[in-house]
């Protein structure tokens, strides 16, 4: 194959990668605003978010692989720590609210702490 295809099929890809990271967190935000309480909006942020933000980076990491020719070990590092901190920030966050008895969406049909933390 040709050096150009192979840079053509690169740019796509590059491409596809990130938009599809802008829309995942697009519609983090989306969620953000229209979910009812915090348990529902820390779930939706931190895991389209996570994704999106990885997509991106990986699509810059690819670009300036196939572009320059450079391997960047800090992009790869950024996705390993976003993958690593952003679940476990989402998951403390809202473990906080919990134990805070900050009120749950009337919605809500499941309790699984209620026992084992003597949740309201």
């Amino acid at each position: 194959m040709s050096s150009n295809v192979v840079i053509a099929i690169g740019n796509v890809l590059v491409a596809a990668l990130v938009l599809f990271g802008a829309v995942l967190v697009l519609l983090s935000a989306v969620g953000a605003i229209r979910l009812p309480d915090v348990y529902t909006r820390s779930h939706a942020i931190s895991k389209s978010t996570t994704l999106g933000m990885m997509c991106i980076l990986l699509g810059a990491f690819f670009h300036f692989l196939l572009e320059n020719g450079e391997f960047n070990s800090r992009l790869l590092l950024g996705i390993v720590f976003i993958f690593m901190t952003s679940p476990v920030a989402a998951h403390l966050i809202s473990r906080a609210a919990y134990y805070t008895n900050v009120p749950r969406w009337e919605g809500t049909v499941r309790d699984d702490l209620k026992e084992k933390a003597g949740g309201k």
